[in-house]
C-alpha cells in the first residue's frame, strides 16, 4: 500500500468505488436468482428426504453459495466494468479526464487496484475457504441430491507404494466399504506378504481399516507363517484413504491444499491416472483468479468510448465474451481432462487468450 500512497486521487477513488459497488451490487443480485432457480429445481429433493430449512441452509447453501459466488466472479466483474465504465463514458466524464492530461495507462490504475482487491479475495477464497465449502455442497449433494447415481467402483487395481500392490472387486462410497480385498507386498520381485480379506471399511473415528474375515500370508524365503483371521475382524493402518477410491467426480474440490499435494505426491507412485485431474485441481486455484486483471483490461478497453445507444452495446458484447470465457475455460478443462492437453496449459489458454483480445483492444482504445 506504501505504494499507491500519495497516488490515489479523488477521481481514483470515485471509480474504485463505482467498480466495487457495481460488482458486489451486481454478483448478490445473480447469486440470489440462482438461489431462487436451485431451490425451485431441489425442493422435491429436500421435501423428499424430510429435510428441514435449517438443514437445507447450512448442509447446503452454506456450501453452495461460495461456490457460486466463485463460480460467477469473472461473469460479473466484466460485466460490472463494463456497466459503469460505459455509463462513464455515456455521460462524457471520461473525456474531460484524458483531456485533462492524465495518460490512458494512468487512468487504469484505480481499475486495476480494485481488480487487484477481486484478485486477492478470490484467491483466498479458492485456497482457504471454496475447498470446505465444497466438501458442505457435495457432500450434501451426494448424499441427497445424487443419492440414485452410482456410488461405488469395481475391479480396483492401485500401487500404494514401491512395494505394495491392492486390489477390490467393489468399493462403495457411501458405505466406505469394500469387498474380496488383497494386499501385496513385494521386496524387489519376491513376495514378502499377501493379506486376503472379504471384506475391508474404512472406520472414520479410529481412522484406520478393518478387516473382516481375513487372512495373513508372512513369506520368508521358504518359511511361511499363516494368520487365520476367519470369522473375525482386524484393524489396520494403510495409506490409503475411501476418497482414493471415489466414483463421484466432484471429490478432488473437496480437498485442502496439503491434502491435494499429498494426493499428488502419491499419484506419482501409484499412476492410477488422475494426475490430470489433480493438477487441473491445483493450477485453477492458483491461476485462475488472474482472470480479474485481464477481463478488467478487456471491459474498460471496450467500454471506454461513447457510443450511440449508450451502454447497451457494450454491455451486450461484454455478455457474450464473458459466456465466451466461461465456455472456453470448460473446453479447456475437457481436453485436459479427456485430451491430454497439459493441465497448465488448459487452465492458462482462456487467460493467455483474453489477455491477448484486452491488449489489441488496449491499443484500439481512445487515448
Amino acid at each position: 500500500m506504501n505504494f499507491l500512497k500519495g497516488r490515489i486521487k479523488i477521481i481514483d477513488w470515485y471509480i474504485i468505488s463505482k467498480y466495487l459497488g457495481t460488482f458486489l451490487y451486481t454478483l448478490t443480485l445473480f447469486v440470489v436468482i440462482i438461489v431462487i432457480f436451485d431451490l425451485s429445481e431441489k425442493l422435491d429433493d429436500f421435501l423428499g428426504n424430510n429435510l428441514t430449512f435449517w438443514q437445507v441452509v447450512s448442509l447446503y447453501y452454506a456450501g453452495s453459495i461460495p461456490f457460486y459466488v466463485n463460480m460467477l466472479s469473472p461473469l460479473i466483474n466484466f460485466i460490472a466494468v463494463i456497466f459503469f465504465t460505459a455509463k462513464m463514458a455515456d455521460q462524457t466524464e471520461i473525456v474531460p479526464i484524458l483531456s485533462g492530461g492524465v495518460s490512458f495507462n494512468r487512468f487504469l490504475l484505480p481499475y486495476f487496484v480494485s481488480a487487484f482487491i477481486i484478485f486477492a479475495f478470490n484467491l483466498g477464497s479458492n485456497l482457504y475457504i471454496l475447498p470446505y465449502t465444497n466438501q458442505i455442497k457435495n457432500n450434501f449433494e451426494n448424499t441427497f441430491i445424487k443419492k440414485n447415481d452410482p456410488s461405488s467402483k469395481a475391479d480396483i487395481h492401485m500401487k500404494l507404494d514401491a512395494k505394495t500392490y491392492i486390489y477390490m472387486k467393489n468399493f462403495d462410497n457411501k458405505t466406505k466399504t469394500g469387498t474380496q480385498f488383497s494386499l501385496d507386498n513385494f521386496k524387489g520381485d519376491v513376495m514378502t506378504k499377501k493379506i486376503v480379506a472379504d471384506e475391508i471399511k474404512w472406520d472414520s473415528l479410529k481412522r484406520s481399516w478393518k478387516l473382516t474375515n481375513y487372512s495373513i500370508r508372512n513369506i520368508d524365503g521358504l518359511k511361511e507363517t499363516m494368520v487365520n483371521g476367519s470369522n473375525k475382524t482386524k484393524d489396520t493402518v494403510l495409506d490409503m484413504r475411501p476418497d482414493d477410491f471415489s466414483a463421484y467426480d466432484n471429490i478432488y474440490e473437496n480437498l485442502s491444499n496439503k491434502d491435494l499435494s499429498e494426493k499428488i505426491k502419491k499419484e506419482e507412485i501409484r499412476g492410477s491416472g488422475i494426475m490430470n485431474d489433480l493438477l487441473f485441481e491445483r493450477y485453477k486455484r492458483y491461476l485462475q483468479p488472474l482472470s480479474a486483471f485481464v477481463l478488467t483490461l478487456i471491459g474498460v478497453a471496450l467500454s471506454s468510448r461513447k457510443v450511440r445507444g449508450g451502454v447497451g452495446l457494450p454491455l451486450g458484447i461484454g455478455i457474450i465474451l464473458s459466456f465466451g470465457y466461461i465456455v472456453l475455460n470448460q473446453f479447456a478443462k475437457m481436453f485436459s481432462l479427456k485430451g491430454g492437453i497439459s493441465p497448465l496449459l488448459a487452465v492458462m489458454v482462456p487467460t493467455i487468450f483474453f489477455g491477448l483480445l484486452g491488449y489489441y483492444l488496449l491499443r484500439k482504445a481512445p487515448k
